[in-house]
């Protein structure tokens, strides 16, 4: 089963800049959609960004838009997560996940069948 390992999570000052990474092994061709999801502690996993691995179409949350970026390497399917003007609230553990064919709603966790461990961002002053 296609297996993801994100790395680049740490803590950072309001407003600084992180990028998450997603490696991708044993990637299936039937993996249409990929995306980064969060969670902080006593709240549901959200989605933060995605994007269509076919065509490169984006989907951002309202939270993401104007600040954060999602791209994939084609050659070996790495996801990356470009975040900036990083806020408190953004703080969380973030999730790569990915999906066969296509979802109805690609910011909803669930539609997602495998996922990675995830990796801790804190915003702190």
């Amino acid at each position: 089963q296609m297996e993801l390992v994100e790395s680049g999570g740490g803590t950072v000052q309001p407003g600084g800049s992180l990028t998450l990474s997603c490696a991708v092994s044993k990637y299936d061709e039937t993996t249409y959609y990929m995306g980064w999801f969060r969670q902080a502690p006593g709240k549901e996993r959200e989605g933060v960004a995605a994007i269509d691995t076919r065509w490169g179409l984006q989907f951002r949350a309202d939270s993401a838009k104007l600040r954060f970026t999602i791209s994939q390497n084609s050659a070996d399917r790495t996801l990356y997560l470009q975040m900036t003007s990083l806020k408190p609230e953004d703080t969380a553990t973030y999730y790569c996940a990915a999906k066969s064919g296509h979802p109805s709603d690609a910011l909803n966790p669930g539609e997602y069948d495998v996922w990675g461990r995830g990796t801790q961002v804190t915003v702190s002053p």
